[in-house]
């Protein structure tokens, strides 16, 4: 009985692999090559898997399987975070910066644009003369 206990546990846990692989390989963006990975697994996510301590095994199996050098953290609220901490080639790390300073740009763009139409829909406020009631 007890083997057949520990076939249905590794069934499970080659099941759960299988799963987390998938959303870490559904992550990866085709133009980074493989590098870059990551997975933000919510506490529902994590539950609906199981354990957090077999998730992020399965994970680090999974990442062996990919190639990946698994990094698994898991914050406050139960959220477990599956980064790939390998160094990417030259060209992925610069086209991967390009993209992450694009975005910051846009952000800082769309955040000027923003201020900029509050302040000029904002009605003037001008000074009271004396005699003016409030």
């Amino acid at each position: 009985m007890p083997s057949q206990r520990n076939e249905l546990a590794e069934r499970r846990f080659a099941k759960l692999v299988n799963q987390v692989k998938a959303m870490m390989s559904a992550c990866l963006k085709p133009e980074y090559r493989g590098f870059y990975g990551q997975l933000v697994l919510a506490r529902e996510a994590v539950t609906e898997l199981g354990e957090v301590a077999e998730v992020r095994r399965a994970a680090r199996a999974a990442g062996r399987q990919l190639g990946w050098r698994v990094r698994t953290h898991v914050s406050d609220d139960g959220t477990v975070i599956i980064i790939d901490d390998r160094d990417p080639p030259q060209e992925v790390h610069e086209l991967a910066a390009r993209r992450s300073a694009e975005a910051v740009s846009a952000l800082i763009t769309r955040a000027q644009a923003e201020a900029r139409m509050r302040r000029t829909s904002a009605p003037p406020i001008r000074p009271r003369g004396p005699g003016e009631d409030l």
